[in-house]
């Protein structure tokens, strides 16, 4: 029993000393830990308090510095824990000073109906304004959001975080909207902000995707919506957005190969079916819009080709091709003058050697198209032989010869002599080589001596057409 009780002394007094050991080292850390406060080195401030709590877990006053640290780095819901926990090791001497953390903390954490609650109306007015504020900027947002008025979702939330700053819910929802709104580099240097203070902070991940899988880097999108479902495995945007983004590819390039096998019905149809997929990813419709259009050119609906043209152009101002697509399908209507605006639109855009000499190849159609049409006049096309001319030109002659319309009215018998002289002046122009290169170059004929126009009405019916 002797033994006992020396033993028990002995142990008792080690005890002791490694306790006031652990306390001294403890206050160490945390007066280091103030120094770095003071000095606003949050970092290590929050180094040295964690140590002083390894240290001393049930001294109060240790969470309370660290909480305050907290509040500095904006890690509001860490300081709402350790203020917590302060108050429950001493309700006494740290209750007050906690209390106030611990309020302030649920502010800009929006915990609004606790907050609520415990402020105290006399001495926090200023807060519960704040808190009632804020939860009207949230509800207006809110309402914003499901009308798909991102801009006005945006000035909310600037308002609501001009009183909590470091709220990051309230900047996710501003930048998800940047980005529904094409604002990609704002929105990604919101989601970058939060992913320096929380690498794991889903809906930051989620955001960063969202601008990628707008901006058609699909394959870096899916990377980082898959890692915001890790962080978040119930992540339904995130999952959504991933469904989207995989569809919308394997769709696309699928669609891009029945093109390459010259399957254009497939192509045009499975572009049709990938427009569906997600109206809000601009870009990548704009594209395929694009390229229904390209396929809608080889089945020879140049109307439709048109129209999707004009639709990628309002979802993308910026897309050169789409303007060059529809400029060559607005030429091979003849519609000159919608082709010339265009080209003279992706010249201004890209002044490059190619841009310019199609807009110079519109120009020269537009001015061809403003003169008599010789070609259409003997009912032939452009590309007409020698010998159909000719034949076209025996056929229109007899057509329109006055003694063919003698016993006609006044008005008939004079539409019908102009037509014959057209016929004449046409046959005269392009049974010339030489008058025909200066006609199809577009080069005025006058400069040339004219074309003439009265050797067709040296023709009868019973005269032979020219060999």
């Amino acid at each position: 029993l002797g033994r006992f009780e020396v033993h028990f002394k002995v142990d008792l007094c080690l005890g002791c000393s490694l306790l006031n050991d652990e306390r001294t080292l403890a206050e160490v850390f945390k007066e280091e830990g103030n120094a770095f406060y003071i000095n606003k080195a949050y970092s290590e401030a929050f180094s040295c308090y964690s140590k002083a709590i390894d240290a001393c877990p049930k001294n109060a006053s240790y969470y309370g510095n660290r909480a305050a640290t907290l509040m500095m780095l904006s890690r509001f819901r860490e300081a709402l824990e350790d203020s917590q926990q302060s108050v429950r090791l001493d309700e006494c001497f740290m209750k007050v000073c906690s209390n106030t953390r611990q309020h302030a903390c649920e502010l800009w954490l929006l915990r609004f109906a606790k907050v609520i609650d415990h402020i105290d109306m006399k001495n926090v007015i200023y807060e519960h304004k704040n808190a009632s504020s804020i939860l009207e900027f949230e509800r207006v947002a809110e309402s914003g959001f499901e009308k798909r008025d991102f801009r006005k979702v945006v000035y909310c939330m600037d308002r609501a975080l001009g009183v909590a700053s470091a709220c990051h819910r309230f900047k996710i929802l501003k930048a998800e909207c940047l980005a529904l709104l094409g604002r990609y580099p704002e929105a990604q240097s919101v989601a970058s902000d939060i992913l320096r203070i929380d690498s794991t902070n889903a809906d930051a991940l989620y955001v960063r995707g969202l601008c990628l899988y707008y901006e058609d880097c699909i394959d870096k999108a899916v990377q980082f919506f898959v890692q915001a479902l890790r962080m978040a495995p119930d992540h339904e945007k995130a999952r959504l957005a991933c469904r989207n983004a995989k569809a919308l590819k394997a769709k696309k390039e699928e669609g891009n190969q029945a093109f390459k096998d010259c399957s254009y019905e497939a192509a045009y149809r499975l572009y049709t079916e990938a427009l569906t997929i997600d109206p809000n990813n601009i870009k990548t419709n704009a594209k395929l819009y694009c390229n229904r259009g390209t396929a809608g050119v080889k089945l020879t609906k140049l109307d439709q080709a048109i129209e999707d043209c004009t639709s990628a152009i309002k979802l993308d101002p910026t897309y050169i091709k789409a303007y060059l697509r529809r400029a060559q399908c607005y030429t091979d209507t003849e519609q000159y003058d919608d082709a010339v605006r265009d080209y003279e639109k992706v010249y201004q855009t890209e002044k490059t050697k190619e841009h310019k000499q199609l807009l110079k190849a519109a120009q020269l159609e537009l001015k061809k198209s403003k003169r008599k049409d010789y070609y259409k006049v003997l009912g032939i096309g452009k590309n007409a032989t020698d010998d159909e001319i000719k034949k076209a030109y025996r056929k229109r002659a007899l057509m329109h010869h006055p003694d063919r319309h003698s016993a006609a009215t006044t008005e008939v018998q004079k539409e019908e002599e102009k037509k014959f002289k057209e016929v004449g002046e046409a046959f005269t122009v392009l049974s010339d080589p030489k008058k025909k290169c200066r006609y199809d170059s577009g080069h005025d004929l006058d400069d040339d001596g004219g074309c003439g126009g009265g050797g067709g009405g040296q023709i009868s019916l019973t005269t032979s057409h020219p060999s």
